[in-house]
C-alpha cells in the first residue's frame, strides 16, 4: 500500500524510507533556514592558530630553557671557584703555611696549590678585587690564606653577559661565601 501511495505522489522509495527514519530535526520548519550538513574536521583558520599558539609556547619554553641553562652553567663555574678556594684555605691551615689561589684574568683562570688549573666555560669572565701586594700583574693577581686560617680578603665575580655571581673571601676570617645576584635568588 505505501508504494501505491509513492507511485501517486511521486516521491521515490528511498526518499520516502528517509523520511520515514529521518527525526523531525531534519526538516526545515517554514520559517528556518535549510539545514546544511556539517562536515568533519577542522578548518583552515582553526589549523592555523592552532599552528601559531604552538609555535608561540615552543619559543617561549626555548627562550626559558637557554635562559635558566646558562643560570646553571654560571653557578657550577662559581661553585668549583669556590671549593678552589675553600681548598686553599684548608691546606693553608693542615699545612701550617701560606697558601694562594692564583687568578689570570687574561686567560680566565684558576689555579689551586697542588692542583691544575681550571679554566672557566667560554663566555665567562673573571674579576678580582684584593690586596695591592697580591697583583702579580694588572691581568693576574690571588688570595692568600694564612695557616690561622685568615686571608689577605677580597671578592672574585664570575660574570656571564649581565650575570654576576660574586665570591667573598674574608679578611679576618678566611670565610668564603657566595653571593647569587637577586634574579637567581
Amino acid at each position: 500500500m505505501s508504494r501505491k501511495r509513492l507511485a501517486v505522489s511521486g516521491q521515490s522509495e528511498t526518499s520516502a524510507l528517509h523520511r520515514e527514519n529521518c527525526s523531525r530535526a531534519c526538516f526545515p520548519t517554514p520559517h528556518s533556514p535549510l539545514p546544511t550538513p556539517r562536515s568533519k574536521g577542522f578548518t583552515l583558520i582553526e589549523m592555523i592558530v592552532v599552528i601559531v599558539l604552538v609555535g608561540i609556547v615552543a619559543s617561549v619554553v626555548t627562550f626559558s630553557f637557554t635562559r635558566s641553562l646558562a643560570g646553571a652553567r654560571i653557578q657550577a663555574a662559581s661553585n668549583d671557584l669556590v671549593a678552589g678556594l675553600r681548598y686553599t684555605r684548608g691546606q693553608a691551615i693542615v699545612k701550617g703555611e701560606q697558601k694562594v689561589l692564583m687568578l689570570d684574568l687574561e686567560k680566565n683562570t684558576w689555579l689551586a696549590p697542588g692542583k691544575e688549573e681550571r679554566k672557566l666555560p667560554e663566555g665567562m669572565l673573571l674579576r678580582l678585587t684584593t690586596a695591592q701586594q697580591e697583583l702579580t700583574s694588572d691581568k693576574a693577581g690571588g688570595i692568600r690564606f694564612f695557616p690561622d686560617g685568615s686571608s689577605t680578603g677580597g671578592n672574585i665575580a664570575v660574570v656571564l653577559g649581565e650575570r654576576e655571581w660574586k665570591i667573598n673571601v674574608g679578611w679576618l676570617t678566611g670565610e668564603v661565601t657566595l653571593d647569587k645576584p637577586d634574579s637567581e635568588k
